[in-house]
């Protein structure tokens, strides 16, 4: 299964999740792309925040060559589900939509917890360390949830 994974800069919590779901594709022998976007397009090529890549680093998942990119609408049609990490995040994907199709492919990350409840991955950036360590936590439990859901639909 393809997956994207929107946040707003495309350098703290959507590279935090495409690590995460890279590394545990791997572990399941999951195949599938795995990406993650933003809609900053000033961060365009730029690497993840150096907590997210010292947090990712302390759990065995290098990102630091991760280069952030804008979400595009040719990415409805890459990927079979596009997870956002918050409301305005996912204001700007609806907005993109190219059809009903492609809007039943988003959802809020955390739903894959806390189904239907639309809570937000919040953002670390401009915090300290350990909020960094509170989003890996919260991302890899959602990762997981979908690594599970996965490995028995597969």
């Amino acid at each position: 299964m393809n997956v994207l994974f929107v946040c707003q800069g495309n350098t703290c919590r959507s590279p935090l999740a495409e690590g995460i779901l890279k590394k545990l594709y791997h572990r399941s022998g999951i195949s599938g792309l795995v990406d993650s976007a933003g809609f900053s397009p000033e961060n365009e090529g730029i690497s993840p925040n150096p907590l997210a890549v010292a947090v990712a680093m302390e759990h065995g998942i290098r990102i630091e060559d991760k280069r952030a990119r804008t979400f595009q609408q040719e990415d409805f049609t890459r990927f079979d589900i596009i997870y956002v990490m918050d409301q305005p995040v996912m204001d700007q994907v609806v907005a993109m939509a190219i059809s009903k199709e492609a809007m039943e492919k988003v959802d809020f990350l955390m739903n894959l917890c806390n189904p239907e409840k639309n809570t937000a991955v919040p953002d670390p950036y401009n915090a300290g360390a350990i909020a960094y360590n509170s989003v890996y936590s919260l991302i890899e439990k959602a990762c997981i949830q979908l690594e599970n859901k996965l490995k028995h639909h597969a």
